[in-house]
């Protein structure tokens, strides 16, 4: 009879008492309604390298999904009013197992389960805001000696896992109201002040020139502040270089205001138009400098500020983008500069005695409509005139008309693309006396 009684026991607790099942998420077990109150009246305070940030409570609820559940202590005076806990249930099961006197036993508890898939986010929102590249030291050709002009820094990167075990185990143990060190790891740069004295910088590898004369004030101001991410720039020996990486965020918040730019099949204001100015200079250095070219892409129609023809790269966050790999045997410098409305890429590093002869560009067709095609080679010979490369590149462009964009400032945007801030909505306006 003893073991027909437990196992009524352990029928009761399996079908009644056990909490539902929940998609991608942890049990924390059962809390009292004043344990579940005390750990999220406050939220979570966080450290993260000796800086505070707090995780609201209202968030924090967010992540819990709660069951109310009574389970049956002994010798416990239940607070239940009404203790026939079995006619609540209406089991005959329930009345199998639990007496009368037993009934008064139940106690009200909270059984927690964590949606691990919304701390995930959080954490991750978290380290959005805290994450940081390292920064290189940058530096400049003064006189023909290298010297420089910004010391690099260390870079910061939240370990997400780590810190989902340990936001885990706060809520688990009921210690949400202390102070949680996020653990992080630091990112050492790759170029340092100590790390000159081998770069063996001391050539003028290659030049690239654009002229955006005629350009409107906004895409002057883009061109300027674009510029600023790539003067004094080191590159690495076999390194890839990636334009959209170094360019990085593009909006009204990073400094960049709106200017027509080519989206699809139309052209339109949109924050940093005029960088293709920077990218396609950069293309241009990159093949003075004999680099192998990995990625570039010619605009959908013929500029004119990317004259001549066939020798532009357009770049869109996150693509298309520009890239080229450091084929030299040392550090690649570069440097950036605006002498009136002529904007130049000087390329320094160590000559192995390449050299680069560049044939073209051609126009190797033209109609009536403006679209066109265009083609340039890049040679390169080693330093006993062999030639080791030899790279064609091809530009098909498309007519302008089929891009149509605002001539007039009645064309102008009249209310807030979605993806825009309030803060790029009105740079926007007042840039077009719209406010």
């Amino acid at each position: 009879m003893k073991s027909i009684y437990y196992f009524a026991i352990f029928l009761f607790f399996l079908f009644f008492l056990s909490p539902n099942c929940f998609a991608e998420t942890i049990d924390l077990g059962f809390f009292t309604p004043q344990e579940l109150s005390a750990n999220l009246d406050t939220g979570l305070t966080l450290e993260i390298k000796n800086q505070e940030t707090t995780i609201p409570a209202l968030e924090v609820a967010s992540w819990l999904k709660e069951e109310p559940l009574l389970s049956y202590t002994a010798n416990y005076k239940s607070e239940i009013e009404n203790g026939n806990f079995c006619a609540y249930k209406k089991s005959t099961l329930c009345k199998l197992s639990f007496s009368y006197r037993q009934e008064d036993g139940f106690k009200k508890k909270i059984f927690v389960a964590l949606d691990t898939e919304m701390v995930k986010k959080s954490i991750a929102t978290l380290a959005g805001k805290v994450d940081k590249n390292a920064s290189d030291s940058r530096f400049k050709v003064v006189d023909g000696k290298v010297s420089l002009f910004s010391l690099s820094e260390k870079g910061l990167k939240l370990d997400e896992a780590k810190s989902l075990e340990l936001i885990l185990t706060a809520l688990k143990n009921k210690t949400t109201g202390q102070k949680i060190d996020l653990p992080y790891a630091e990112i050492d740069p790759a170029v340092t002040l100590n790390s000159t004295s081998d770069m063996g910088i001391n050539t003028l590898l290659g030049e690239g020139q654009s002229n955006f004369r005629g350009s409107p004030k906004n895409r002057i101001l883009n061109i300027n502040v674009a510029i600023k991410q790539f003067d004094g720039i080191l590159i690495k020996p076999g390194e890839e270089f990636s334009f959209v990486k170094a360019l990085g965020e593009v909006d009204g918040e990073h400094g960049y205001f709106p200017e027509l730019v080519i989206k699809g099949d139309k052209t339109e204001p949109d924050f940093g138009g005029g960088i293709c100015q920077v990218s396609t200079t950069a293309f241009r250095a990159a093949i003075y400098s004999g680099l192998k070219i990995t990625a570039r892409t010619n605009h959908a129609y013929p500029v004119g500020y990317y004259n001549p023809q066939g020798m532009d790269a357009t770049v869109y966050v996150p693509r298309p983008d520009l890239k080229f790999l450091n084929n030299t045997p040392g550090y690649i410098l570069i440097q950036v500069k605006i002498v009136g409305t002529i904007l130049t890429f000087d390329f320094y590093g160590t000559s192995d005695g390449r050299r680069t002869n560049i044939i073209g560009p051609t126009i190797t067709e033209r109609n009536p409509d403006g679209s066109m095609k265009a083609t340039f080679t890049q040679q390169i010979y080693d330093k006993d005139n062999n030639l080791v490369r030899e790279d064609v590149f091809k530009s098909n462009y498309e007519s302008s008309s089929k891009f149509p964009h605002p001539g007039q400032a009645s064309d102008a945007l009249t209310s807030k693309p979605k993806k825009w801030s309030d803060h790029e909505w009105n740079v926007y306006k007042a840039a077009h006396g719209m406010n």
